[in-house]
């Protein structure tokens, strides 16, 4: 009787410690990546020209990140609107948990007003989004860090004499979790945003 009773136990000590370990593995058998980006921060200004720290400030938060240029005629702005249809589809008491960032890789013409009115123009709730600006080297850290390239292509002058250029870069749109770690990545223009959503409540439960 105590062997069976000690084999039972055994049994049921080893379904417990695989429903621990299935428990603990499945978000990371669930998506591609396990990048943890949270170790360093770069200094960046905010919309409203305030100093913050990236990933810092959305410590704790599901974080749906792009890097864009405003002058961008066209990949640009498609990312940022799947990204706002994916915020669209989620609830008020989800979206307490999701944050989105966009950081320029044009921050010679894309200074916090600019970023700002790009955001207002697309009626951007700034509560839950952050459009960031910094220098060359904050931003070429995160461009490293995201594997992000951006090359500025086709440059002319106009009428005032200013640079006018476009950039070739890097489509993506990226999905970090609320510990930190980047999870997926997303063509950015063309993402399928049931698809992001259905990642986001995967991290949400």
């Amino acid at each position: 009787m105590n062997k069976k009773l000690n084999t039972i136990k055994i049994l049921n000590l080893t379904f417990t410690l695989t429903l621990t370990l299935l428990s603990l593995t499945g978000c990371y058998e669930h998506f591609p990546l396990k990048q943890d980006i949270s170790r360093t921060q770069n200094k960046f200004l905010n919309q409203d020209s305030i100093e913050v720290k990236f990933p810092e400030l959305v410590k704790g938060k599901i974080t749906l990140m792009a890097m864009v240029y405003t002058h961008c005629p066209d990949i640009c702005p498609m990312t940022t609107h799947n990204m706002q249809l994916a915020e669209s589809k989620l609830s008020e008491k989800e979206l307490d948990k999701v944050r989105f960032v966009v950081i320029t890789f044009d921050p010679n013409r894309d200074k916090p007003e600019v970023l700002k009115k790009y955001g207002e123009i697309r009626d951007i709730n700034f509560s839950r989004w952050n459009f960031l600006t910094g220098d060359e080297q904050n931003t070429k850290e995160v461009m490293l860090k995201f594997d992000v390239k951006a090359v500025p292509a086709d440059s002319s002058y106009d009428a005032d004499g200013n640079l006018s250029y476009y950039i070739i870069h890097t489509d993506r749109i990226s999905l970090i979790d609320q510990d930190g770690v980047l999870r997926k990545n997303y063509v950015g223009s063309i993402a399928d945003v049931n698809e992001i959503v259905n990642d986001i409540k995967y991290l949400l439960e």
